[in-house]
Formats: C-alpha cells, structure tokens, sequence
C-alpha cells in the first residue's frame, strides 16, 4: 500500500478546540484525534456551545485531560450581552471593529458566546482556535478568533458540505477568514475546490484511529453473523440493509443482522423488520459503547455499510466504523458514495456496491459471509492500508502542522504591520 503519512509535527502552544456539544457518542474522531494530540504533548482546551442531549457517553472520554468549558448559551436579558461586551471592551482592543462588521453568519446567542470565548482565549493565552463542523462552531470560532486577535481552523464535514440547511451557512466566508480549513476526504477536497476555488487553505487529512487500541486478527472462519453500526439515520441507509436481508432470508440463506445505534429511524426500522419477516434473525441492539462494538466485530462475518445520498443532501464522508472494521480485521461492504471508494477499494480492501441498491448488497453480503478465502484477503489489506494512511498519530499531526503554518504566517504579517 501507499503511503502519504505526512512528517511528524510537534505541539503549538495552547489550542482550543470549539465544539456544538462535547461530548456526542457517535463523534468517537473527536475524541480520538483530542487523544492524539495530547499525547503529543499538545495542550487543549474544550470549549462547548450547547447543553450534552445523550446519556451514553464512550468509555474512551475518560482517557481526555484538556479542561472542557461550557459557554451560557441561554440569556433572560440583556445582561448577560452587556457584561460580555463590557468585558471584551476592557480587555479585547480590536473586538469593537469586530462587531462592527459583522455579516450575518452569526446570531445574537453566536455573538454573546463568541465574546466570552474571545476573554477566555485572551485570559487562557491561547495561540490558535480549531472547530469542528463548519456550522455553529465555526461561526463562534470565527468571531472568537478575530476580536482575540489570533488565527482559526476548521474541520469541514460531509454534512456541512452537502446537506441542504434551512439558512445558509456561508461556507464562503467562513472560508475567507480561515486560516485553514481541512477536510476528511480527497472526494471533500475536490468538491469545495470546485466550489470555492483552489484555496490552498482547504486541505484533506483522513480521520484516523489509534490502532493500539485496534489490534488486527484474521476473520473467524465459523463466523456468519452481519453487523452494521451507525445512528439510525436516513444517510446510513439500514432500511436498504433491511430489504437486502429480507431478499437473502427469501433466496433460502437466512442472515443474522444486529444493527447497532439509535436514532429517528428506530421505530420505523423496527417495524420495517418485523414486516420482512426477519423478526428472529435482526436485531436492533441500540446504542453500545465502544469496547462492545469491538467485541461484536470481532464476533462476526462482515460489516455493512450500506450509506446514501439523503433527501435532504446529507451523506456520510468517511464513516469512522469502516476504519474500525478494517483495522481489527472484519471485512467490509459498502457503497459508492462521497469518500468511502477512496477507503474501500472493491475486490482490494472490500467490496463496493451501487447506493440504495437492495439487490447488489444482498449478493455481495452473500458472497462474502460464504467465502472465508476472500475474507481473509480482504482484511489483511484492509488493515495495511489502515496502517498506511488512517493512524490518528499522524492525522493529528498533520493538523498541527497546518497550525504551525498558519500561527507562522499570522506572526509574519503582524511583525511587517
């Protein structure tokens, strides 16, 4: 396998990372690449936006050092405004002319939490901010970052690309006042180039995964069990899976699905399998953690994958479970869309079939529960290329590089001032 793994970086000084919510079960990259850097010896700090919804929270979080901070995002007055804003006035010389030209991106709440960021940043002495998703994050991180007088970044998602927002989220200018924006795949890549122009700020670094924790073993030969892990959403596409196993019960071979997770399609899911007659051999397993997803994988067959294309435009980039899978050995069928070919190579490093086609992904799941040869092909080149081009050591410091890059120029242009 090739290999594209960049130098390794050394820390920046102090970083904040700014987040919607911290944490979120199913955003394990998050916190993955938080691990990495620290153990790096890059310091962090966690900012989060809005109040935790979920009650199962990976046991990985444990392992997280960096302080998290929760900014008010809930005001009865105007009090609260005005001491942020009385607060950056004494402390934040350039926050007025901030204010003073902002363009809409940002809501009243946006701006009362990017002022408290912003004193924060200042008091904290931090170098450089990073947000995750182009949404609410980064347009705090935006704003922080100006009226602190230092540089942001952004990691730019499938769903802040694609899916199709009530109002508009303003990539562009978010892009504009970047000092890089980095994305999870090269199919990412070429699609805000193609949008936005050859920036040489947008840049593509892969999730990665810390393969410690992954150690790789054939595939059970006995095995015959079917996986699938995701939030049960419309874009990982389990009602396809669902009528693919009803196709393979109805062609006499009789799969055993557990799909894990949760969300809005649980209960037509539900009903979808039950319908199908596939009641005693699918089951929906709600949402585990990781350390019992991993022991799952290493219990069955194959992983599907089946995403889609939403109605809504969104769609999944490089789904972290497919890394998962092919790290630790559980070959993979998934679909050809966005960044998954980049990962899964068909007849390489696991089989690809068509979106939203029922049809194909019952063969190729057939095919694969039944020959243990390909298997095991399969997952050891799977597990070199996760080696090669996924290991979050080298994903994080990638990121640090563009740091580095971009606090350096930032110093350049403030010293010819």
């Amino acid at each position: 396998m090739e290999t594209n793994m960049p130098p390794l970086f050394s820390p920046v000084g102090p970083v904040g990372y700014v987040l919607k919510r911290y944490p979120r079960f199913s955003e394990t990259f998050v916190v993955s690449e938080i691990l990495a850097h620290e153990a790096a010896g890059q310091k962090l700090e966690i900012f989060a936006l809005r109040d935790v919804e979920e009650t199962h929270f990976q046991d990985m979080l444990g392992r997280v050092r960096a302080p998290v901070m929760r900014l008010k995002d809930r005001f009865s007055g105007c009090e609260g405004l005005w001491q942020r804003l009385d607060a950056a006035r004494r402390e934040l010389p350039g926050a007025w002319a901030v204010l003073e030209r902002i363009d809409g991106i940002a809501d009243g709440r946006d701006v009362a939490q990017a002022l408290e960021l912003a004193v924060m940043v200042r008091r904290r002495g931090l170098v450089h901010l990073h947000a995750h998703f182009g949404t609410v994050a980064t347009s705090v991180a935006r704003l922080a970052a100006a009226m602190a007088g230092i540089g942001y970044s952004f990691t730019a998602h499938a769903k802040d690309i694609y899916h199709d927002y009530d109002a508009p989220q303003q990539l562009d200018l978010k892009l504009r006042d970047a000092d890089v924006c980095v994305t999870v795949s090269d199919y990412n890549l070429a699609h805000l180039r193609e949008t936005f122009g050859p920036d040489p700020r947008l840049a593509r670094v892969y999730n990665g995964l810390d393969l410690a924790r992954f150690a790789h073993a054939a595939p059970d030969p006995q095995a015959r069990e079917i996986l699938a892990v995701g939030r049960l959403v419309e874009k990982k596409g389990f009602h396809i899976l669902i009528e693919a196993l009803r196709l393979m019960a109805e062609a006499g071979h009789a799969p055993v699905c557990r799909i894990v997770g949760h969300g809005e399609e649980q209960g037509d899911l539900a009903r979808q399998i039950a319908d199908s007659g596939l009641s005693g051999q699918v089951r929906l397993e709600g949402p585990r953690p990781q350390d019992e997803v991993i022991a799952l994988m290493r219990r069955a067959a194959v992983m599907a994958c089946p995403c889609i294309v939403g109605s809504d435009g969104n769609r999944d980039g490089l789904p972290t479970v497919l890394l998962e899978a092919m790290a630790i050995g559980l070959p993979v069928v998934s679909t050809d869309v966005v960044g998954i070919p980049e990962l899964v190579r068909d007849g390489e490093t696991g089989l690809l079939v068509p979106e939203a086609d029922p049809e194909a992904l019952a063969a190729a799941l057939t095919r694969l529960v039944a020959d243990v040869t390909q298997r095991r092909d399969l997952s050891v080149r799977a597990r070199a290329l996760i080696e090669a081009q996924f290991d979050v050591a080298a994903a994080a410091s990638a990121l640090r590089g563009h740091w580095a890059e971009a606090i350096q120029r930032r110093a350049g242009r403030q010293e010819a001032a």
